[in-house]
């Protein structure tokens, strides 16, 4: 349901995003849960919001070591949604909570598992497997591989596997 012109609620929409999140996320993110699964906003429209938001304080970046910031509301950007929130039809003000609440984990889960491969000269792989807490690598690993499917399936699963992966390692060593 994008609202067209309306440029508060559009507005308004990303606060609510943000509130409902409880957690930084990435602009890729907000892309996906605004743009892409779902048609509050539309691309173009959220790029310019997000500066506007950013300019108004009423939003704020966090620096990562990926260089890709994580976006967050602040108070002036909850005081702003708790005076004017009502200007969202609540029929989508229930659409996005309901989204948010069924999918907030796995978006969660996709910003902290950050899994990459790269074909070293000897012909083998290289998969970089990481874990991210806040903006801060919580984990990394590297691992050789033989050949392009290994690090296929390896890719693939890291975002199922990282946090049992993360606890046998770290039980192993902290012994």
């Amino acid at each position: 349901m994008v609202i067209k012109g309306d440029i508060l609620v559009n507005k308004l929409i990303l606060l609510f995003v943000f509130d409902k999140m409880e957690v930084p996320i990435s602009e890729n993110t907000l892309v996906d849960i605004c743009c892409s699964s779902n048609n509050w906003i539309n691309y173009m429209d959220l790029k310019s919001l997000m500066v506007a938001l950013l300019d108004h304080s009423f939003i704020y970046a966090i620096e990562t070591s990926e260089n890709k910031p994580l976006y967050s509301i602040t108070t002036d950007g909850r005081i702003c949604l708790a005076d004017f929130y009502v200007q969202i039809p609540s029929s989508l003000r229930e659409e996005i909570s309901v989204f948010i609440k069924n999918n907030r984990a796995k978006y969660r889960k996709r910003q902290e598992c950050i899994a990459d491969y790269y074909m070293n000269k000897d012909g083998t792989y290289t998969v970089y497997l990481k874990i991210i807490e806040l903006a801060k690598p919580l984990f990394e690993l590297k691992l050789v591989v033989p050949n392009r499917q290994t690090a296929k399936d390896i890719y693939k699963k890291w975002e199922e596997k990282a946090a049992h992966v993360y606890s046998v390692v770290y039980e192993n060593l902290v012994d």
